[in-house]
C-alpha cells in the first residue's frame, strides 16, 4: 500500500515546472485562438454590418481583406520584433493592441472607423502571433514539444470553425441589442484576460536581436500590396476608371522593385524581408503557386457564400455560419489527420487534393443554380471541397520545404506564410467584385434577389474550379519533387 505521507506529499519542483509550462503554452494558445477567430469570424456577420452601417460591397470587402492584408504584411516584422525586443513582451505589446482595437471594431459609428480598426487589428495579431511557435521551439523539449505542437495544431485547425459558428451565433443572439458588434466586443474580455495573465504565467526572455528589420522592403512591399487590392475591391462600384489600372500597374511595378530591394539587401549580407533566394530550392516555386491558386480560391469562397446565403438567400447569420460547417470541420480534420495515410502517397496528396476541389466547386455551384440551398449536390460539394482543402494544404506547406536547406528553413516558411495570407486578400478581392458586379441590388427577400444571386455565387464557383485546376499544375510538379527526393540513391 501506498503511505498517506506519500499520498499527501505536494508536488515536486519538477512536477511544478512542468504544470507552470502547460499553464503558459494555454495562455500563448489563447491569443492564437483569437487571432484566428477574427479571420472568420467577420465573414457571417458581413451582411449585417452592411445593412447596419451602410456599407457598399467594397467596404465590406475591406472589412473582411483589411486585418488579413496587414496580418500578411506584417508576420514577418513580427516575428523579428520578438528576437530583438523579446518575445514576451511583444507578445504582451500584440495582445494589447489587439483587444484595443477589437473594442473599438465594436463600437465603430461608421465603415470607414471599422476599416482601419480592422487595418490595426490585423497589425497587433501579427506581432502576437509569431511569438507563440518561437516561445514553443525554445522552451519545450523532446516529447513535450510534439505535444505542444500537437496542441498548436489542434488551435490551428479548430479556430476557423469556431469563428464561422460563434459569429452566427453572437450575430443571432443579438445581445444588448450588439448584433454584429458582439463578434468584435467577444474579443474584448478574452483579452484583457489574456493580458492579466502573460506576465504570470510566460516567462520573461532577453532579446537575442541576430536579425534586423527590413524597413526598406516593408516600405515598398505595404504600398505595393495595396496598389494591387484597393483597385480590385473598388473598381466595380466605381465602374472600372483609368486610375483603377493604372493603380494596379503601379502595384507590379513597385512588386518588380521590391524583388531588386530584397535581392540588394541579401547580396550586401542583410536581412531582406522575404529572402526570395529560398524560391530556388527545388518545389519550393511550384508549392507557392499552388498555394497561390487554393488560398486564392479558398478566400473568394469564404467571403462570396456568406453574402449569398444572407444577402441572396436571406438566411439568418446562424444558419449561414452553420452551412460553412462541413467544409471548415471536414478541411480541420483532414489537415490535422493526414499524416495518418500509406507514407507512399504523400507526395501526390496536394494535386489530388485540389483535384477534388474542381468537382467540389462545380457541385457547389450546381447546388446553388435554382436559387435555393436544399440541393444534395451543394452538401456533397461543401464536403468534398473540405476534403480537398485538408489534403492540399498541410502536406503541401511540409513538403515545399523538402529541399530548403535548414539555413533557409525560417525565411521560407516566411515566404509559405505570406503567400496563404495574401492569397485569401486576392480571394476576398477579385471573388468578391465578381460577386457584387453579378447579383443585381434587388428587394430582399424577394425570388429575383435569390437568383440573381444564385447565379453571381455558382459563376464565381466554377471560376474556383477552374483556378483549382491551374493549381494541380504547380501540385503536380511539387509532387514529383518529394518523389524524387525519397528515391534511395542508386548511383553507380
Amino acid at each position: 500500500m501506498v503511505s498517506t505521507d506519500l499520498m499527501a506529499r505536494p508536488p515536486g519542483p519538477a512536477t511544478q515546472r512542468a504544470g507552470r509550462l502547460w499553464l503558459m503554452l494555454v495562455v500563448l494558445l489563447l491569443g492564437q485562438f483569437m487571432g484566428l477567430l477574427d479571420v472568420t469570424i467577420v465573414n457571417v456577420a458581413v451582411p449585417t454590418i452592411g445593412t447596419d452601417l451602410h456599407a457598399s460591397g467594397a467596404s465590406l470587402q475591406l472589412v473582411v481583406g483589411g486585418y488579413t492584408v496587414a496580418y500578411a504584411m506584417l508576420l514577418i516584422t513580427g516575428a523579428r520584433l520578438g528576437d530583438l525586443y523579446g518575445r514576451r513582451r511583444m507578445y504582451l505589446l500584440g495582445a494589447v493592441v489587439f483587444t484595443l482595437t477589437s473594442l473599438i471594431c465594436g463600437l465603430a459609428p461608421n465603415s470607414a472607423t471599422l476599416i482601419v480598426a480592422r487595418f490595426v487589428q490585423g497589425a497587433g495579431a501579427a506581432v502576437m502571433v509569431p511569438q507563440i511557435i518561437s516561445v514553443i521551439q525554445t522552451r519545450f523539449d523532446g516529447m513535450a514539444r510534439a505535444k505542444a505542437l500537437s496542441a498548436y495544431g489542434v488551435v490551428l485547425s479548430t479556430g476557423a470553425l469556431a469563428g464561422l459558428v460563434l459569429g452566427g451565433i453572437l450575430v443571432d443572439a443579438d445581445l444588448l441589442n450588439a448584433a454584429w458588434r458582439s463578434v468584435f466586443l467577444v474579443n474584448v474580455p478574452l483579452g484583457v484576460l489574456l493580458v492579466a495573465l502573460v506576465p504570470a504565467f510566460v516567462p520573461a526572455d532577453e532579446p537575442r536581436g541576430t536579425r534586423r528589420l527590413d524597413f526598406a522592403g516593408l516600405a515598398i512591399a505595404v504600398p505595393a500590396v495595396f496598389l494591387v487590392v484597393l483597385p480590385l475591391v473598388l473598381g466595380h462600384q466605381a465602374g472600372w476608371p483609368l486610375w483603377t489600372f493604372l493603380c494596379i500597374a503601379a502595384g507590379i511595378v513597385l512588386a518588380g522593385i521590391f524583388v531588386l530591394v530584397e535581392r540588394s539587401i541579401a547580396a550586401r549580407g542583410g536581412d531582406p524581408l522575404l529572402s526570395l533566394s529560398a524560391l530556388r530550392a527545388p518545389g519550393m516555386a511550384s508549392g507557392v503557386g499552388t498555394l497561390t491558386c487554393m488560398q486564392v480560391a479558398y478566400g473568394g469562397f469564404m467571403f462570396t457564400l456568406a453574402l449569398h446565403l444572407q444577402g441572396g438567400l436571406g438566411d439568418s447569420a446562424l444558419r449561414a455560419g452553420l452551412t460553412f460547417v462541413p467544409v471548415a470541420a471536414v478541411f480541420g480534420l483532414v489537415g490535422f489527420y493526414w499524416r495518418a495515410l500509406p507514407r507512399s502517397i504523400h507526395h501526390a496528396l496536394s494535386p489530388t487534393g485540389l483535384a477534388m476541389c474542381v468537382p467540389g466547386y462545380l457541385g457547389i455551384a450546381a447546388g446553388f443554380h435554382d436559387g435555393t440551398q436544399d440541393s444534395p449536390l451543394l452538401w456533397a460539394g461543401l464536403v468534398v471541397c473540405g476534403l480537398g482543402m485538408g489534403l492540399t494544404l498541410s502536406p503541401l506547406l511540409a513538403q515545399a520545404l523538402v529541399h530548403v536547406p535548414p539555413t533557409k528553413a525560417a525565411d521560407a516558411s516566411g515566404v509559405l506564410t505570406t503567400t496563404m495570407q495574401l492569397g485569401q486578400v486576392i480571394g476576398v478581392a477579385v471573388f468578391g467584385s465578381l460577386y457584387l458586379s453579378l447579383a443585381e441590388p434587388l428587394p430582399q427577400h424577394s425570388p429575383a434577389r435569390a437568383h440573381s444571386s444564385a447565379h453571381a455565387m455558382s459563376t464565381a464557383a466554377e471560376w474556383m474550379a477552374l483556378l483549382s485546376v491551374i493549381g494541380v499544375v504547380g501540385g503536380i510538379a511539387l509532387a514529383r519533387t518529394v518523389r524524387r527526393a525519397r528515391r534511395p540513391n542508386v548511383a553507380g
